[in-house]
């Protein structure tokens, strides 16, 4: 999804409509909330590959956009035009949408979809962690421009004095065989916006000696232990590191967990063979990874069982997406938009 440095014209005719196709991400928390070393934050992520945002673009006269998402594709567009000089006179149709805050990456996947969508139409490429500058994501991290642009499992560097989303220092592939029990409480939402930025502004200094530990744990244990698919020592580093941010945030959020539900679940999950579990961002959706689908199942059918389970359709099983945001040129036949 990236291009040359810099805003420039394409030279080749352009589409006139296309669909772009990116994951939802996880975000596993951050490394040196600290900050004194002069860089703060430091995240961990990883693409999933659902839920997922659709979304197609097509030239029109006037702008158009239908579906949910329409504000921030309205300020997406505002944006590319006084930046990149790109003339309105686009309609933008999300055919399907990641749930927003719940801790999966809605805002920003769909603000840089629109964005890649609009530049191939005007034909010009913009790099997408330019694109993300642009529009303001990744003010703490860089997880969200780095799963739409790389896939994977993804680390970030953290935030330092340049004005610019904290670069990518690492990104590995996720275990084709590994799975991802999503759990969803559709009742509750993550901080986010000024209550999100009021949570960062009031928590507590993080202690240094826990950043070093943590920064210690990722380096030395978790991504060895997934560049090698070692389940066994990547889990409970992943659980550790999820465990000293949560508790952290839980004056922010009213506990380790932001839901309770989701909390109860997770328990029992780790219970019955889950080798890392927590919850993504600011939640409250949950997460626990098993060594295949057929463990997953098997923990998935139990949890139905308890007698305060969630419902069936807060329970989802997720792969690692190894591949970033996805353009398809698309061709109108008969009315309907084919890839081309």
């Amino acid at each position: 999804m990236q291009g040359p440095a810099g805003a420039s014209r394409h030279t080749a005719p352009t589409p006139t409509q296309v669909r772009v196709t990116a994951p939802a991400r996880l975000h596993f928390g951050f490394i040196d909330l600290h900050g004194g070393l002069g860089r703060r934050f430091g995240s961990l992520g990883l693409a999933i590959d659902r839920p997922a945002l659709r979304l197609r673009a097509l030239r029109c006269a006037g702008t158009q956009i239908v579906g949910p998402e329409a504000e921030r594709i309205a300020r997406v567009c505002s944006t590319l035009q006084q930046r990149y000089g790109i003339e309105p006179g686009m309609r933008v149709e999300v055919e399907e949408s990641i749930p927003p805050h719940a801790g999966l990456g809605s805002g920003t996947q769909v603000a840089l979809a629109t964005a890649v969508a609009l530049c191939a139409l005007s034909g010009v490429i913009v790099p997408v962690p330019e694109l993300a500058c642009a529009l303001q994501r990744g003010a703490r991290s860089g997880i969200g421009s780095g799963v739409f642009e790389l896939g994977g499992f993804v680390v970030d560097g953290g935030r330092g004095e340049a004005d610019a989303a904290p670069p990518v220092i690492s990104r590995l592939p996720f275990p084709e065989a590994w799975r991802v029990v999503l759990l969803f409480d559709r009742q509750r939402t993550g901080l986010h916006g000024d209550s999100e930025s009021a949570a960062f502004r009031n928590l507590p200094r993080f202690p240094e000696h826990q950043a070093e530990r943590l920064a210690r744990l990722v380096l030395m244990k978790l991504l060895p232990a997934l560049a090698e698919a070692r389940l066994e020592d990547f889990g409970p580093a992943l659980t550790d590191l999820q465990q000293t941010i949560g508790d952290h945030f839980a004056p922010a959020q009213g506990g380790r967990y932001a839901s309770p539900p989701v909390e109860r679940a997770l328990l029992r999950l780790a219970d019955w063979g889950a080798a890392a579990y927590g919850q993504s961002s600011w939640g409250p959706t949950g997460f626990a990874i098993f060594a295949g689908q057929a463990a997953a199942e098997a923990a998935i059918e139990r949890l139905g069982q308890s007698r305060d389970a969630l419902d069936p359709e807060s329970i989802q099983i997720a792969r690692g997406c190894n591949h970033g945001a996805q353009l398809q040129p698309l061709l109108s036949i008969a009315g309907r938009a084919v890839a081309a």
